[in-house]
């Protein structure tokens, strides 16, 4: 699941945790973790809505100005189904270092 440049750092600080996608066919699953730049999303809940859904609330809450915006972003292709996605952010972990050899 890809985010648009400008969301990014909102999901990060966990600003962010909806997301609506108009696609064809579902392409995520509850549970699933799919990477970012830094970390990963996993999805929290999966809600088949439709367009009356779609309120300036839901799309602040998404990280966009207002439904246009929202729209503008959220069609994918010939997309027609309408999911609300919510989900949280996972930081990358991090690497333990190696152990020291002692002589």
């Amino acid at each position: 699941m890809q985010f648009t440049k400008r969301l990014r750092e909102g999901v990060r600080r966990g600003e962010i945790t909806c997301t609506v996608r108009i696609w064809t066919r579902l392409q995520v699953r509850v549970g699933g973790r799919y990477k970012m730049e830094d970390g990963e999303i996993e999805v929290d809940s999966i809600e088949p809505i439709g367009f009356p859904d779609i309120t300036p609330q839901l799309a602040r809450a998404s990280g966009f100005a207002g439904v246009l915006d929202l729209l503008k972003v959220a069609k994918h292709g010939k997309g027609e189904k309408i999911y609300l996605i919510r989900f949280h952010y996972v930081p990358p972990r991090k690497k333990a270092s190696a152990p020291r050899k002692v002589s």
